[in-house]
């Protein structure tokens, strides 16, 4: 029976791992310190977990760092590699439910969400880089006859994967499943606000077979064991995603330490563009969709949303019926649509940035404060903003909660203008029936993504990353394990 009940009783039961995780076992920090994480939709705690800092990184690295040169994971052979992997994704797959329960609890997106989305998805991140592993090739180069010229790939060494609190597991995934295939050793720092699928995980790779000291978990906060990996002079590479600032002290931290590889994903404001000839139904939905799925705590999340005047308002008034799908409410009630922001500083947040944006104009068309009855727990109305102009604070800042804003525009060109006059470059859309200006649009959004009649598409080949201030590198497709590999040319004189 897959109903609110059970969830309720298996949260009620659930007894979570609250350690690091370090050389194939789960151990306290160092000096001993604690915090706790709360349910975003009670505010109540769910457990005090281990709080690493910069001593408990150093012996992590040190782990990993000899996992490593032992050759235990980095030169097992590729189809064992492959073998194990699979028996991760499996893993992943055997423990759906508590590895929902666990993000629900810590970060209040739906069960029905998690159930469906993120941890299948997970699974199949994992059996993806294991498919992949041997598929790595070198090259043998045209070169003289006198020499024999290979550039062969082999891994970075140790990876160290910061990752956020919107997408828990599934992040986790997508940083740390190519950088094992890869053949490093791994060490995760899950963010603070939602730790607890990470030591799960740890558990589920351990009894996959990877060595111990190859992954490893150090829960804690970013100015504290963030800080400390990114500075590591043991850390050959870190994988980041999070907030634009952070993700700029990640770059300084490199160049600061040892000029250790950086890839940042650091979220967006992205826009999708609605032309006269667009099938108006189907967009509405999408927009409606991908800024109130996951309470709007998506890095692509549709927040801008260009809409040509001559269907302005059939759109405006479409989508204020079709929002009506996503009401706040309990998480773990499967037909929950909409849950609790992260925290109660979020929650601030992003009732701030609705207060600016009707200071600087804007028409709240509806939403805009806390749901009634659901004071206790971090949560926001569905909220969409009309009247929006692109100097607005919240057309130009990322909100990350479900607050959508509606701007105009009178053709083509200044649709391109108003989507590309933004420091991100994440994600983007186009609505049209016309295939030349879908090429023109896909063309010339300066976006690391681009929809054409639909959004969040996609599958494990699609390279996930952004322009500008979107960040650097990508995440999930081929792409992403040989960046956690280098290339060595290797000459050998045969004259």
């Amino acid at each position: 029976m897959n109903d609110a009940k059970r969830w309720h009783d298996l949260a009620d039961a659930i007894k979570p791992e609250t350690r690091l995780f370090i050389g194939g076992e789960f151990v306290e920090a160092v000096d001993g310190q604690r915090f706790a994480t709360l349910n975003p939709a009670t505010g109540k705690p769910i457990a005090e977990v281990a709080r690493g800092n910069e001593k408990d990184v150093d012996l992590a690295v040190a782990v990993a760092r000899r996992a490593y040169k032992s050759g235990v994971w980095s030169r097992m052979a590729p189809r064992d590699r492959m073998a194990v992997m699979y028996r991760i994704a499996q893993g992943i797959e055997a423990h759906a439910d508590d590895f929902a329960l666990l993000d629900c609890l810590d970060m209040g997106k739906s069960i029905s969400e998690l159930i469906n989305g993120d941890v299948p998805f997970s699974a199949l991140t994992f059996q993806y880089f294991g498919e992949a592993i041997d598929k790595v090739e070198g090259v043998v180069t045209s070169t003289d006859p006198a020499a024999l010229h290979m550039i062969t790939r082999q891994p970075l060494g140790v990876v160290a994967c910061v990752t956020p609190w919107n997408y828990p597991l599934m992040m986790a995934a997508w940083k740390v499943a190519p950088a094992l295939a890869a053949g490093n050793s791994v060490i995760l720092k899950p963010a603070e606000q939602s730790p607890l699928s990470a030591l799960l995980l740890a558990k589920i790779i351990a009894d996959a077979g990877v060595p111990d000291g190859v992954f490893n978990v150090v829960n804690g906060f970013g100015e504290d064991a963030g800080r400390a990996l990114a500075l590591s002079m043991g850390v050959d590479k870190i994988g980041f995603t999070g907030s634009t600032e952070v993700g700029k002290l990640m770059l300084i931290y490199a160049g600061q330490s040892n000029m250790k590889k950086v890839t940042t994903e650091c979220g967006g404001k992205s826009p999708q563009i609605v032309l006269p000839d667009a099938d108006l139904d189907t967009a509405v939905t999408y927009c409606v969709n991908n800024i109130y799925t996951n309470q709007g705590e998506v890095c692509s999340a549709s927040s801008r949303l260009l809409v040509h005047e001559s269907i302005h308002d059939e759109f405006v008034a479409k989508f204020i019926e079709d929002a009506k799908r996503f009401q706040p409410g309990d998480p773990l009630d499967p037909a929950t649509t909409m849950g609790p922001l992260v925290t109660r500083e979020q929650q601030q947040r992003v009732l701030s940035y609705i207060e600016k944006g009707k200071a600087e104009g804007g028409e709240l068309v509806f939403g805009g404060g806390v749901p009634a009855g659901l004071e206790n727990g971090c949560y926001v109305q569905p909220t969409l903003f009309g009247k929006i102009t692109p100097d607005m604070t919240i057309a130009r800042e990322e909100i990350f909660g479900p607050v959508g804003a509606v701007m105009k525009f009178k053709d083509h060109e200044e649709a391109i203008a108003i989507a590309n006059d933004s420091i991100y470059g994440l994600a983007s859309a186009v609505w049209t029936k016309d295939l030349a200006t879908a090429h023109r649009a896909a063309r010339d959004i300066e976006a690391g993504i681009v929809w054409v009649n639909c959004y969040e598409h996609g599958d494990m080949t699609q390279p996930w990353g952004g322009f500008k201030q979107s960040g650097q590198g990508r995440d999930k497709c081929f792409e992403t394990i040989l960046a956690h590999m280098q290339t060595k040319s290797v000459w050998i004189h045969l004259g």
